[in-house]
C-alpha cells in the first residue's frame, strides 16, 4: 500500500475552504447548541460529545442547561445533582473535570469563558481540541478543533500514513489544517470538518460521490479510502467479574452502596459487589444457564433451604451466605449485566435476596437503605441502571 503523502498547492489549499463552507452552509445539522455561540453552550456540547453520540447527546444537552444554566450554577451546583444530570454518558470525571473548570473561572475571569486560547486551555479538562472548538466558535480564534473526525478527513485527502492513535501524530495533523482552514469563519470551519467526517467520509463505506472534496482526495483517487486512517488495535480492555448483591428489606427498600471518593464511579451507588476469579464466576454462570434450560418457568421466589447451606459450599449460595449471612436468598440469578469501560469490562451476575424479619443488617457507613421509588434521586452507573431494568422486568412479570 502507498502511503507516500500527498502535497497541495497553494492554490489548492486556497480552494478547499470555500468548498467545504459552500458545503456545509447547505448541509449543516441543526443541532442544539449551535443555536448560538455562546462559549459555555459550547463547552458544555463538546464535552458531552467526547465520546458519546450526538443523538445521545441531545437530550443530556438540554437537561444540562436547565438545571445549570450558567457557569455560575456549574460552578455551584451540589455534586450529586451534577452527576445525576451526567447519568447515563459515562467517563464522570468529564464533568467534575467541568465543575472545577467553572470554579476556577468564577475566581480568576469573574464567572466569564476567557477568550484568548492560552487561559482556555489553561481550565481544567481542555485540551487542545475543544479549546479549539470554544476559541473558534465563540470567539472566532482560528484555532483548529482536531477530533477523530477530522484526522480521517485530513489522513484521506492527503494520504497520511501516521498512527492517528499517537500524540505525536498531532503536530502533523494541526499543521494540515492550519494549512487550510478559513481564516474568515474558523468555526463554522471547524465545524464543517465535524459534520463532513460524521456523515460523509464516515470510517467504513464512506460516500465518496457526495462529498465536496472528492476531486482533493488523495485516498480517493489512488482507491484507498479504506486505508486511512491509520490507527494501531486498541489496547484490549481487562475483564473483571462480580456478583451483585440485590437484598431487599420488608419495607420493599434495597441496600445499596456509595463507591470511593476516587477510582472508577467515584461517589456513585451501586448494589454491593462482590468480586470473584473468572472460574469461579464462569462456574455459576453456566449453572445459572444449565438451569434456565432445565427449567421451562423459573421460579423466581425458589430460595435456598436452610438444611441445603452446608451442601451448597462451593455454589452461588454459599458465596452469599459467607457475605450476608443474615439474609434469604434465591437459589439463582436472576440476571447477568455485562458493561465495558475504556480499559475494562465488567461481568455481573445479579443474585437477589431478602432479609429475614427477625434479624436486622448492620450496615456499613458508606451503605443506605433506598426505596425503588426513590432510585431517580441516586447517581447511579450505567451497569447499576442495567440492573434496576432486570428488577424491574422480574418485578412486573
Amino acid at each position: 500500500m502507498n502511503k507516500t503523502q500527498i502535497v497541495w498547492s497553494d492554490e489548492e489549499k486556497a480552494v478547499m475552504s470555500p468548498r467545504l463552507l459552500d458545503w456545509y452552509d447547505q448541509e449543516m445539522r441543526l443541532l442544539p447548541w449551535r443555536e448560538n455561540t455562546d462559549p459555555y453552550r459550547v463547552w458544555v456540547s463538546e464535552i458531552m460529545l467526547q465520546q458519546t453520540q450526538v443523538v445521545t447527546v441531545i437530550p443530556y444537552f438540554h437537561r444540562f442547561l436547565d438545571w445549570f444554566p450558567t457557569i455560575k450554577d456549574l460552578a455551584e451546583a451540589e455534586e450529586d445533582r451534577l452527576l445525576k444530570a451526567w447519568e447515563g454518558l459515562g467517563y464522570y470525571s468529564r464533568v467534575r473535570n467541568m465543575q472545577s473548570a467553572a470554579q476556577d473561572i468564577m475566581e480568576r475571569f469573574g464567572g466569564k469563558m476567557p477568550s484568548n486560547i492560552e487561559d482556555i486551555l489553561s481550565l481544567k479538562g481542555i485540551g487542545p481540541y475543544t479549546g479549539g472548538a470554544i476559541g473558534s466558535i465563540a470567539y472566532k480564534l482560528v484555532e483548529p478543533a482536531i477530533d477523530g473526525n477530522v484526522m480521517r478527513v485530513y489522513s484521506r485527502l492527503f494520504c497520511l500514513g501516521d498512527d492517528i492513535g499517537e500524540a505525536k501524530s498531532r503536530k502533523v495533523f494541526d499543521e494540515k489544517v492550519r494549512e487550510t482552514m478559513s481564516q474568515e469563519r474558523p468555526g463554522d470551519f471547524n465545524q464543517a470538518l465535524m459534520d463532513l467526517g460524521a456523515t460523509v467520509c464516515t470510517p467504513t463505506s464512506p460516500k465518496c460521490e457526495i462529498c465536496p472534496l472528492k476531486e482533493m482526495c488523495g485516498a480517493l483517487s489512488r482507491d484507498q479510502t479504506t486505508d486511512f486512517p491509520v490507527k494501531k488495535k486498541k489496547i484490549k480492555t481487562v475483564p473483571m467479574f462480580y456478583v451483585a448483591l440485590a437484598v431487599q428489606n420488608d419495607k420493599e427498600e434495597y441496600l445499596l452502596n456509595k463507591r470511593p471518593e476516587d477510582g472508577l464511579l467515584a461517589n456513585m451507588w451501586t448494589f454491593p459487589l462482590v468480586e470473584v476469579s473468572k472460574s469461579v464466576y464462569t462456574q455459576m454462570a453456566q449453572d445459572w444457564q444449565n438451569y434456565q434450560q432445565d427449567t421451562k418457568e423459573p421460579n423466581l421466589f425458589d430460595f435456598v433451604a436452610e438444611e441445603d447451606v452446608s451442601l451448597l459450599d462451593d455454589s452461588l449460595i454459599g458465596l452469599l451466605n459467607e457475605e450476608q449471612p443474615d439474609v434469604i436468598w434465591q437459589k439463582q440469578p436472576i440476571g447477568e449485566v455485562k458493561h465495558v469501560f475504556s480499559h475494562r469490562k465488567w461481568h455481573l451476575l445479579l443474585a437477589k435476596g431478602f432479609t429475614r424479619v427477625e434479624k436486622e443488617l448492620k450496615l456499613k457507613e458508606n451503605e443506605q437503605w433506598v426505596h425503588v421509588e426513590d432510585f431517580d434521586s441516586f447517581v447511579f452507573p450505567k451497569p447499576q441502571q442495567k440492573m434496576v431494568v432486570i428488577l424491574d422486568e422480574k418485578r412486573n412479570k
